[in-house]
């Protein structure tokens, strides 16, 4: 329990600086010069807000739940730097949160959790929601214009930062969120890779929270981890459709 209060209390700036994100974007439009046609203007903002569509705000973007996400370029690619934490596909659809471990693992159609159903803790403190393969190949996951990383896009990833010291520049430096040693993580990339653990359909449980970080490909069984041994290197092990894996989304 102290692990999780320090990790949320050197993580709580990250919340208000998402905050202040979202004044930015409501205030913006205060701005606007009172014309004969402020009414239709102050109808479109009504509109927009009630809308609960995506959109890019500044350097981020939203997903349909309004939660934003801080994004880096990194080599040609646009990638969040958050795991993802929506709970609707991009057509509103709504998607099943699953805490049961039996229902989890017979599930056939999209699904989330949150890991060991602490979502307080998960949500806020950017390590996001896990998802199961149907939610991850459902083309609906992501914000639109954004997509969950094919298998040739991890590649791409993979060979800009190098195959063998890129896990490095991918994870977020320091123990407060990895489990030491986590030895040579520098984050340089600002990817910031956060360890989320996943949800072990087979074993009914969830495992490796603060121990590695693994994300989903949208074309294959095969996920990107980054593990917190002093090994940089990435891997690409292969999944279940029922485990629950962390999403990073990137831009179409």
């Amino acid at each position: 329990m102290f692990t999780l209060q320090l990790i949320a209390a050197n993580n709580r700036f990250k919340v208000l600086q998402n905050r202040l994100k979202i004044m930015s974007a409501q205030t913006r439009y205060m701005k606007i010069k009172v014309t004969g046609y402020s009414l239709f203007i102050w109808l479109g903002v009504l509109l927009f807000f009630s809308s609960g569509c995506e959109e890019d705000v500044e350097n981020g973007v939203a997903d349909i739940d309004g939660n934003i996400y801080d994004t880096v370029i990194i080599g040609n690619q646009v990638w969040m730097t958050e795991n993802l934490r929506t709970t609707r596909l991009n057509d509103g659809t709504d998607i099943p949160l699953i805490t049961s471990d039996t229902a989890w693992s017979n599930l056939k159609t999209p699904g989330y959790c949150w890991y060991g159903n602490n979502e307080a803790f998960f949500s806020l403190n950017h390590f996001g929601a896990l998802y199961n393969g149907y939610a991850a190949r459902s083309g609906k996951l992501c914000p639109v214009g954004w997509h969950v990383p094919d298998d040739d896009d991890w590649q791409k990833l993979s060979e800009y930062v190098g195959w063998d010291e890129g896990g490095g520049k991918l994870k977020e430096a320091g123990t407060v969120n990895w489990a030491i040693p986590n030895a040579d993580a520098t984050n340089e990339t600002g990817f910031t890779a956060l360890p989320g653990g996943f949800r072990n359909a087979y074993y009914e449980d969830c495992q490796r929270f603060r121990y590695r970080a693994c994300f989903w490909s949208s074309t294959s069984s095969n996920s990107f981890e980054l593990n917190n041994n002093d090994s940089n290197t990435t891997s690409r092990p292969s999944r279940s459709t029922n485990d629950g894996v962390s999403v990073r989304c990137i831009r179409d």
